[in-house]
């Protein structure tokens, strides 16, 4: 089965529905309506304890404070919220109700056939985490030097008697994030500690997304931090990998629990291999922006054995608006690309009604806009085609495509594929992902088109056509299409008149 996620931003949320809302707060109509389109699992995003230090960084720290007043100019004091990734707590924040709120919105979405999914930060924490004081040594430390030569990405903490020089969370292409500190996953003590969080958190969610994942792994963090990462305390340091005994402790309390990794930079089959259910699909995100369809078309062609694995998303908190970076034309079929295909079906607040501004981690409000009627018409077309049988547990196919003649070059431009789930009937989906007028036939080799009379029923339109079955399975289905141009066919046989 291909579940679907939506996404929901926690706090934002929580100030819409007023300014002193908690998580019980929240309507029973908002959850049966997240049911009523289909959907298996709700990620809510950032409901973790954070802190004063955190919201000061957010508050005074110039780089941050131009990125958020971008998308929100009127931000205000009591907007800024602080990231939700800088965890102070794996407690429910106080502010919504704490842990007994959320264990009641738990039950609540169960009643819905509903699984709650909630976040799991396991390269850093808050500058203000208890683990400053009780356990620095769970942390990468630094010196004078360091924080000399690189201040963006080191900062004094007093820990007790002590002044320690500790680093920021961050990867290895980008400057520290200044509202957290680095976690030393060659430390033992960590890693046990880290393990022991993450069990706390499955009693209390149905699954977790794991925030950039693919830093835990040892030739990351070596990567990353090199000689730093030797444990301050002196005790050996330790190079195993994490994500499998994490993961396998989990799942053997809790066996239906649902890991999703967010991760980047084609290690997505490595984390598969280590043990999460769904990996990002950041590449066939980006080819989508891209609008080229060569490039899809290859993404498409890996091992079913690594798609059916994949989260596919068109946007999220991280990325840009879908209605805000693809003109109109290009966003309907980049969401069929996107959802139409195996793995996990990841949708955000937001996108189904066609917002565009993105929203800030760091605040608690974000830009009034209205309702795009195309955009929520189409999407509710969407995630209802969503529901078929074929599109829920079906066998997928990616299909050949032939140029209509020699030198159409067109040809390029098209993805077409296909869904099996008897005896549900065929869905065939065919996708001009170009800018031009483009023709070309589709290879269907279904054997039981023979003999047969074919209709092609599109669910997305009110278009019919009727072939020859005969001529389907020798030449194959012939096309013509507007740019931008697609077809959800549901592939109806019956015997041919005499």
């Amino acid at each position: 089965m291909y579940p679907m996620l939506y996404q929901v931003n926690t706090r934002i949320l929580l100030s819409e529905l007023g300014p002193r809302a908690t998580l019980d707060d929240v309507p029973d109509a908002v959850l049966d309506r997240i049911a009523a389109l289909g959907f298996d699992l709700v990620w809510m995003l950032g409901v973790w304890q954070t802190g004063e230090a955190g919201r000061q960084v957010s508050r005074t720290n110039p780089q941050l404070r131009h990125d958020y007043l971008q998308v929100l100019p009127d931000a205000a004091g009591e907007d800024i919220c602080g990231s939700p990734f800088a965890v102070q707590d794996y407690t429910v924040h106080r502010d919504f109700g704490g842990d007994a709120a959320l264990a009641r919105l738990r039950q609540r979405l169960h009643q819905r056939g509903l699984r709650l999914m909630l976040d799991f930060v396991p390269n850093h924490t808050a500058l203000d985490h208890p683990w400053t004081r009780s356990h620095p040594e769970f942390y990468i430390a630094g010196s004078e030097a360091d924080l000399e030569r690189e201040p963006h990405n080191w900062q004094r903490v007093v820990s007790g008697p002590h002044s320690l020089i500790l680093a920021h969370g961050r990867d290895p292409y980008f400057p520290g994030w200044p509202d957290t500190l680095q976690l030393n996953y060659r430390h033992a003590g960590l890693r046990a500690a880290m393990q022991a969080e993450l069990l706390r958190i499955a009693e209390r969610c149905d699954g977790v997304r794991c925030d950039m994942a693919m830093l835990l792994l040892p030739d990351v963090f070596l990567k990353t931090w090199g000689d730093k990462a030797r444990p301050a305390d002196g005790s050996a340091a330790v190079d195993q990998l994490f994500w499998p005994d994490a993961i396998a402790e989990v799942c053997e309390r809790h066996p239906d629990f649902l890991f999703l990794a967010e991760v980047y930079w084609d290690l997505e089959w490595v984390l598969q291999q280590e043990g999460f259910d769904y990996t990002y699909d950041k590449r066939l995100y980006d080819r989508l922006r891209e609008r080229k369809a060569g490039p899809v078309r290859a993404h498409l062609s890996a091992p079913l054995s690594f798609q059916n694995r994949c989260a596919r998303f068109l946007e999220n908190h991280d990325e840009m608006r879908a209605a805000a970076v693809l003109p109109w034309e290009a966003h309907q079929p980049a969401a069929l690309l996107t959802y139409l295909t195996p793995g996990l079906r990841f949708f955000h607040e937001g996108q189904l009604q066609g917002r565009r501004a993105h929203a800030s981690m760091h605040l608690c409000r974000r830009r009034e806009e209205p309702v795009h009627a195309a955009i929520q018409a189409f999407y509710e077309q969407l995630l209802d085609c969503l529901r078929r049988p074929q599109l829920r547990q079906g066998r997928w196919t990616l299909h050949v495509c032939r140029p209509a003649w020699q030198g159409n070059s067109t040809v390029d431009q098209f993805v077409a594929f296909g869904w099996d789930s008897a005896p549900a009937p065929r869905l065939l989906a065919t996708i001009n992902f170009g800018p031009a007028r483009g023709q070309c036939y589709v290879e269907l080799p279904f054997s039981e088109l023979r003999g047969k009379q074919v209709l092609l029923c599109d669910l997305l339109s009110a278009a019919q056509y009727e072939r020859s079955g005969d001529e389907l399975a020798s030449c194959g289905l012939y096309l013509d299409m507007a740019p931008w141009g697609y077809h959800l066919f549901s592939v109806v046989l019956s015997e041919p008149e005499a």
